[in-house]
């Protein structure tokens, strides 16, 4: 009898990912004489779950419903730039070459002075990008035309979140207009996050926010912001006041270098958590997944596909938590930035 008789939805679902993994697989087998992030087509069992877990990182290919594709190549290096359509063409120019998935210089394997290549990070970043800004004036557009008429479907959806965000997020941990300034910010933070995180819930795509340097590049934003309205809000000379955290003089050589370093664990921590919560969960889907082929057996596809249905629902709920969990933070981070320097600064 056919397996696929009775298959759910989700099980499809699981089953996606397990082909494309696959296929990613054969993707970077294909580009281990190109030093991608692939060794053979056949790869031992012993190293299948190491292989599977390094199509997590950023390179530049991806698979997307079975379908391979390379990424441009660009670099500054020696004062010059330097395109190539894909690894291929680099390798054909014979400048750079391929070295641990990152292009370096073959004559000593030293990597550009500045490598501005697309990555699979990138392009999911620039397409979640796109599709917010296309839904925004799709959005936008309906309100213009018809500003009294009541919103409805992705209208209504979205109208239903921003007016959680600003009341509930924003202008519950931010008084004045300083809340009323920084919502679009916000409103965008948490919707940039938001599709990131989704993206790779899609069998082959890749989570951006998977990747350490942009989350960390959220985290500084955000660190930005908090201070940037704090300075605007209570001035220059409270902010440098908060800093002593309101203790006496004598303890300022103990407070001061405390406040300091707290300025710059808010953010650390951001990044740590959004990267941390999104990376997790994909490596737990992944290795159910990869037990499939570890085992090489049928037997273990009903268990595996099982726990990777469940993992998969996780992901779709953190996806939505951790973009929430990251703009309130920040939000609750500039309220108490503004309200301890207002407090200072009163006194």
């Amino acid at each position: 009898m056919n397996a696929d008789t009775h298959s759910t939805p989700a099980e499809h679902t699981a089953n996606a990912h397990a082909d494309s993994t696959h296929a990613a697989a054969s993707h970077g087998a294909a580009h281990a004489e190109h030093g991608g992030h692939g060794s053979s087509h056949d790869v031992p069992p012993q190293e299948v779950f190491t292989h599977l877990l390094g199509e997590l990182g950023d390179h530049h290919g991806f698979v997307l419903f079975g379908h391979v594709a390379d990424l441009p190549i660009m670099m500054v290096d020696g004062g010059n730039f330097h395109a190539y359509a894909n690894p291929h063409r680099m390798e054909e120019a014979g400048i750079f070459t391929m070295h641990k998935g990152h292009p370096v210089r073959k004559a000593d394997l030293k990597p550009p002075q500045l490598d501005l290549s697309i990555t699979n990070y990138v392009l999911f970043q620039w397409i979640a990008f796109v599709i917010l800004a296309a839904i925004g004036m799709f959005v936008a557009g309906k309100y213009k035309k018809n500003p009294k008429k009541a919103p409805s479907g992705v209208q209504n959806m979205l109208e239903t979140v921003v007016l959680y965000l600003r009341d509930e997020v924003v202008y519950a941990n931010i008084h004045g207009d300083a809340g009323k300034r920084l919502l679009p910010y916000f409103i965008t933070l948490f919707f940039s996050i938001l599709l990131m995180n989704l993206f790779g819930l899609i069998p082959g795509a890749h989570t951006a926010t998977g990747a350490i340097g942009v989350t960390a590049g959220l985290a500084i934003i955000s660190f930005l912001v908090i201070n940037y309205t704090a300075i605007r809000e209570s001035g220059i000379g409270a902010w440098f006041a908060h800093l002593t955290g309101g203790a006496p003089w004598p303890m300022w050589p103990i407070m001061i270098p405390i406040e300091f370093m707290s300025l710059f664990i808010k953010p650390f921590v951001l990044t740590m958590r959004l990267f941390a919560n999104m990376t997790a969960g994909h490596i737990v889907l992944l290795a159910f997944v990869g037990l499939i082929f570890f085992f090489k057996s049928i037997a273990v596809a009903p268990a595996s596909v099982a726990f990777s249905v469940f993992i998969y629902f996780l992901e779709l709920l953190a996806a939505f938590l951790q973009a929430y969990i990251f703009t309130m933070l920040t939000a609750v981070f500039t309220g108490m930035a503004i309200g301890d320097h207002a407090h200072d600064d009163h006194h």
